[in-house]
């Protein structure tokens, strides 16, 4: 699934008044030493092994790649995991990244007795919640606090150099077909201001709204960030007038799609393609 099927599929799109809460518990409380987790989302595997806590996991998405979980089991994606799967694990907790579309598995996990931490993740503020709530779920409450300070300190060292550049009129890409972009709300968008950034799209009505060419064209970014990791349909947007002119970045890893600890990497790289005179620390 690209970026943007996975968007939409979440149903973070509709995002907006009556929103759930940044961390729900569903079914029975969690034992107090959580020995078995499952992970629906890789931001959610991320924020595990952060935390020094990997032993713990028995089973992860399709979409996780990190080499520390290569042999786990893998329980469907995080709109549509498999029940079955989940179960036959025992977990103690399943981490689960809210969203309307995968409420149904979600709740039929609940009912089967199994503990649920789901987590919203839309904004800076909801990753570090989550995170926090992860930490002490896991016993982990002394790093998860560390690896919450140490986004904040990287978003302050970031916004103190952008602060010595020209603002970039950018325009942040999770797909192309259909076109979905970083919105207002959206995490994306507080990183992109952090980093010296204006956001095109900064007027759109939700968080990651699918949007027209045609307002694509008009906003006339000075440039382009491809976070779509190779999902086609860039070139036909490339030559067409308003973008042709355009500076396009392909970014260089998935941590601006992940909203857990990989955040401050995703802000550095960031903060490179919008500023690519500036040199890397330590040259």
């Amino acid at each position: 699934m690209s970026p943007a099927a996975a968007l939409l599929a979440l149903g973070v799109l509709a995002a907006g008044p009556g929103e759930p809460a940044a961390v729900q518990t569903l079914g029975p409380r969690a034992p107090g030493r959580v020995r078995r987790v499952v992970t629906l989302a890789p931001s959610l595997t991320d924020a595990v092994l952060a935390l020094g806590a990997g032993d713990l996991l028995v089973g992860v998405s399709r979409f996780d790649e990190q080499p520390e979980v290569r042999t786990l089991p893998r329980v469907g994606g995080f709109v549509d995991p498999s029940v079955e799967a989940v179960a036959a694990l025992k977990p103690d907790l399943v981490l689960v990244q809210l969203g309307p579309g995968n409420q149904r598995p979600v709740a039929a996990l609940a009912a089967l007795g199994i503990p649920i931490l789901a987590l919203r993740l839309a904004s800076i503020d909801d990753v570090l919640a989550g995170l926090r709530a992860v930490g002490v779920a896991l016993g982990h409450t002394d790093k998860a606090e560390a690896l919450a300070r140490a986004l904040a300190e990287t978003r302050a060292a970031v916004r103190a150099r952008a602060g010595g550049f020209p603002s970039v009129r950018a325009l942040f890409v999770y797909g192309f077909e259909p076109l979905v972009v970083a919105g207002p709300g959206s995490f994306a968008d507080e990183l992109l201001r952090d980093a010296g950034g204006i956001n095109v799209a900064q007027d759109a009505r939700s968080a990651y709204p699918v949007w027209s060419v045609e307002h694509a064209l008009a906003a006339k970014p000075d440039v382009v960030l491809d976070a779509t990791h190779g999902v086609g349909g860039r070139e036909a947007l490339q030559e067409l007038p308003g973008l042709r002119q355009a500076r396009w970045v392909t970014l260089p890893s998935p941590a601006l799609l992940h909203p857990g600890p990989a955040l401050g990497q995703g802000l550095e790289e960031l903060f490179r393609a919008l500023h690519p005179v500036v040199p890397e620390a330590g040259r």
